[in-house]
């Protein structure tokens, strides 16, 4: 009897629970309900003051009335932290009125949202060159590149401008005279773009042109206006600044190793040789000039080619660059255990050098180590392909003939290399 009583209790407690669980879950269930609908209109309230500054922002800016839109388009980020239109407008307003920290931040905040924002990476990158952060804005702008941009004339000319001053000054001559020749090409002339020209090509990576009336600037402004001239295809007239800087400062430094690269662009080889030869003759310990001449003779007559690599080496035996001409001169004449040392410290040095890569595959197969010489090769393809995929900022895939370059340094992951004369 008390077992059934207690039993009855049980169920009477547990029927109980359950009406009270029930009216609970609906009390929170109206509750919750209750606080959704607040939440609704909490956000709908927060979406319509978004449209709202959002809109006045657009239409300030359009209006030309930018010191009102900048609080506006705060305001409406403040809301919407995502809205990558209204960043982006924001930065073009701090950008277009010199606020360069601030247009660098909200262009930042752009890249982070699209990451695939080309143009964004770029304008971050002209932010960080306003800033004087040249490392952070070359790296940004060959991210951008690499990422993309629109066609646009205007553009291109702002970022290759931008880039030639920004590897100029890190001592990246030969890559400097990629978007700088690019600007020749496209009909820009002007005496701040010979400035920078003529520093590249006389290997001078101050941030600052020397003043006209000195001799320094002379030189710098004919150089300069000669390699642009030469860059556009106009040999003639670009003879005429380099004859008139050889004339008045025969004795300046790589004014001949300058003139040399000239009639190389000129497919004069023969000139360019002893025109590096007269640079040794000035500077005896020009190792530029001796890996020019190497570059020269490679493919044409290699063992011509390996004294003036040799000649390098010993004058700078820390430098990968003269194992990397020589290592070709000795694959070219068939040297090829000796080419394989001088190849290796190249590739440690250049890891994104496609050419070492095949040079050390024809060189391990000639020696009998077969599957060193597989791996270098699906390396050099695979170097090449990428290249090839995706970026605006690299050349034309290099190939088993193609002559080898004195700048292969491009985005080097070992660390700066000294730099030489």
């Amino acid at each position: 009897m008390f077992g059934l009583r207690r039993g009855r209790v049980q169920t009477v407690n547990a029927d109980a629970c359950c009406v009270m669980a029930a009216l609970v879950f609906a009390s929170c269930a109206l509750v919750g309900a209750q606080g959704s609908s607040e939440a609704s209109r909490s956000t709908q309230a927060a979406s319509a003051i978004f449209q709202n500054l959002s809109a006045k922002a657009a239409a300030a800016q359009n209006a030309g009335n930018l010191d009102e839109a900048v609080p506006l388009f705060r305001k409406a980020l403040a809301l919407n932290p995502r809205w990558d239109d209204g960043w982006w407008s924001l930065a073009e307003i701090d950008y277009g009125k010199d606020r360069y920290r601030d247009a660098a931040g909200e262009y930042r905040k752009v890249a982070a949202l699209d990451r695939k924002s080309g143009i964004a990476r770029i304008m971050l990158g002209l932010c960080e060159f306003e800033l004087g952060q040249d490392s952070a804005a070359l790296h940004d702008i060959e991210g951008g590149k690499d990422l993309g941009v629109e066609k646009d004339q205007q553009l291109q000319q702002v970022v290759f401008y931008h880039e030639g001053i920004l590897l100029q000054r890190a001592g990246r001559f030969e890559a400097a005279t990629e978007p700088l020749s690019s600007l020749c090409l496209s009909g820009v002339r002007s005496r701040e773009l010979a400035d920078i020209f003529g520093m590249t090509m006389l290997h001078i990576n101050s941030k600052t042109p020397p003043v006209e009336s000195t001799q320094e600037g002379d030189v710098v402004q004919h150089i300069g206006r000669g390699a642009c001239l030469s860059a556009a295809n106009e040999y003639d007239q670009a003879r005429q600044e380099y004859d008139y800087v050889l004339q008045q400062y025969p004795h300046f430094p790589l004014v001949h190793f300058a003139y040399g690269r000239f009639l190389l662009e000129a497919r004069d080889r023969s000139g360019a040789i002893e025109a590096f030869k007269q640079e040794i003759t000035g500077a005896p310990n020009s190792v530029l000039a001796r890996l020019e001449i190497a570059a020269s003779e490679y493919k044409v007559n290699s063992a011509a080619g390996i004294p003036y690599a040799r000649q390098a080496l010993e004058i700078a035996p820390q430098s990968p660059l003269p194992h990397y001409f020589l290592g070709l001169l000795l694959l070219d004449t068939g040297d090829y255990q000796g080419s394989i040392p001088h190849l290796e410290v190249a590739k440690k040095a250049f890891p994104r050098e496609a050419k070492i890569y095949w040079s050390l595959g024809v060189a391990y197969a000639h020696v009998g180590r077969p599957k060193e010489a597989a791996a270098s090769r699906a390396e050099f393809a695979r170097i090449n392909q990428s290249n090839n995929a995706g970026s605006q900022n690299n050349g034309a895939s290099d190939t088993a003939d193609s002559v080898p370059r004195i700048d292969v340094m491009g985005k080097p992951d070992a660390e700066a290399q000294p730099q030489m004369r």
